[in-house]
């Protein structure tokens, strides 16, 4: 019943230059009686090891090459190579963060299995989940990404509509700390971008209910925020940002709800093009309507409280929330990938340019908000990427490159992208091989090629 023990094995005198190998297997089960655990050993000693190696790296290579949804092909330089190692580590990365059973994905691996110091990233976020999803469904994990709406989404959705901030994979609640509105804005905006791919409409019809039950919640979140705020005089605190950082209305949650009002509709239309669907309902029928009505005003109200309470008249450009006025990288998020505004808006162009003034660091990586001091406030790749985004989205195709390239050239050595970029060192920091970091280069990556 020792603390400590130690294994010694022999492998013989060792020449110099000399290389031996020694295979250590291990086992992990119940526990049982001895004889059965030495047969298991003995079971386990005649494997041949060489043969499972190689077994093990053509199933993965085979599946590198049933995944590569944007059939690239060889490289043509040393940044082509780069760049396609992270895409390939991308696609090996996706199943490994994915519960097969339910579809739930983890945001990133642990980093500190002490606890210490680690954020705990070991669960799924349904917003981080939904970038994922996105990039997924781009590198033929159709089957996977369903899985996570139908299952794992329909599982951990609360009764009055909302998805709480985090789960475990297996769809229980996992530790929380606040309310986040747009994970669950998200998700209906996921369910739709899914369709956008596959275009089945019996997964549309299939997940209208949940969709519906989101839609009532996000509609009385609006009017819950409009009452109070015209209450406490713009004071009134109901939600963490994406960033989990600060309490308020923000500009990218809004967005969020935004986008999740607008995909109810084009569910409505596109379910609504098929009469089966709400024939002979008069009752269904009048509450979708009637629901169109209410949320095409909120669509307006959103627009209208943004416009209003978001613009900073002194800066030119739009604020993160009215309580601080900072610069945020997630401003974008209302151009991409939610659409409130066109990339070439006046206001939109002033927005942007502030935030390359104040989140541009010396390396040209992005920092996500003002006076970020969260792990010595680095630059995080994601930002990076949201930047190659908008400015794809803009048609300033050379701007994207510039902010994609600064994610490649900082990749780790086995091509992992971390959760932010160390500035003096040029490499991957604190947590490696973060989900949402990897959906966002394919994401970008697909754009960059036209695909």
């Amino acid at each position: 019943m020792s603390a400590e023990g130690s294994v010694c094995y022999d492998i013989g005198v060792l020449k110099p230059g000399q290389k031996n190998e020694i295979y250590i297997l291990c086992t992990v089960g119940e526990n049982t009686n001895v004889s059965k655990m030495e047969d298991e050993i003995d079971r386990i000693k005649r494997i041949d090891y060489a043969k499972e190696y190689n077994n093990v790296k053509a199933y993965w290579r085979k599946y590198v090459k049933d995944h590569n949804g944007l059939n690239l092909k060889e490289a043509k330089n040393a940044y082509e190579e780069k760049a396609f190692e992270i895409y390939k580590r991308s696609i090996l990365l996706f199943p490994l963060l994915t519960n097969q059973e339910t579809g739930g994905i983890i945001a990133s691996p642990e980093v500190d299995e002490n606890f210490t110091q680690c954020g705990r990233y070991a669960y799924c976020w349904p917003r981080d989940a939904v970038f994922i999803t996105k990039a997924m469904d781009i590198l033929k994990m159709e089957k996977e990404t369903e899985k996570f709406y139908k299952i794992f989404c329909k599982k951990t959705q609360s009764k009055n509509g909302m998805w709480e901030q985090r789960f475990y994979t297996d769809g229980k609640l996992a530790p929380c700390w606040g309310y986040q509105v747009d994970e669950t804005a998200s998700v209906v905006y996921g369910v739709y971008e899914h369709y956008l791919v596959t275009k089945n409409e019996k997964f549309l019809k299939e997940l209208l209910p949940m969709c519906e039950r989101a839609i009532d919640f996000l509609k009385r979140y609006v009017q819950d925020w409009l009452e109070k705020e015209q209450e406490a005089e713009h004071k009134y605190h109901i939600s963490y940002d994406l960033w989990e950082m600060c309490e308020g209305i923000h500009f990218y949650s809004l967005a969020s709800i935004f986008a999740a009002f607008e995909t109810i509709l084009q569910i409505y239309r596109i379910l609504g093009k098929n009469v089966s669907d709400f024939e002979h309902n008069r009752l269904k029928e009048e509450k979708i309507e009637k629901n169109k009505r209410e949320i095409e005003r909120q669509l307006n109200v959103i627009k209208q409280y943004i416009n209003n309470n978001l613009y900073d008249n002194e800066k030119k450009c739009y604020v993160r929330n009215p309580e601080d006025k900072k610069m945020d990288i997630s401003l974008l998020g209302a151009v991409v990938p939610f659409h409130v505004f066109k990339p070439k808006e006046k206001k939109i162009q002033n927005t942007v340019e502030r935030i390359n003034m104040s989140l541009r660091t010396y390396t040209g990586g992005y920092q996500r908000f003002e006076q970020d001091h969260y792990r010595n406030g680095n630059p995080w790749p994601i930002a990076n990427l949201w930047m190659a985004l908008y400015y794809l989205e803009s048609g300033e195709k050379k701007k994207a490159r510039e902010a994609f390239e600064f994610v490649i050239k900082t990749a780790g050595k086995h091509c992992f992208l971390g959760e932010q970029i160390d500035n003096s060192t040029m490499k991957p920091d604190w947590v490696i091989g973060l989900g949402w970091s990897h959906a966002m280069f394919v994401i970008v990556l697909e754009k960059l090629l036209g695909k």
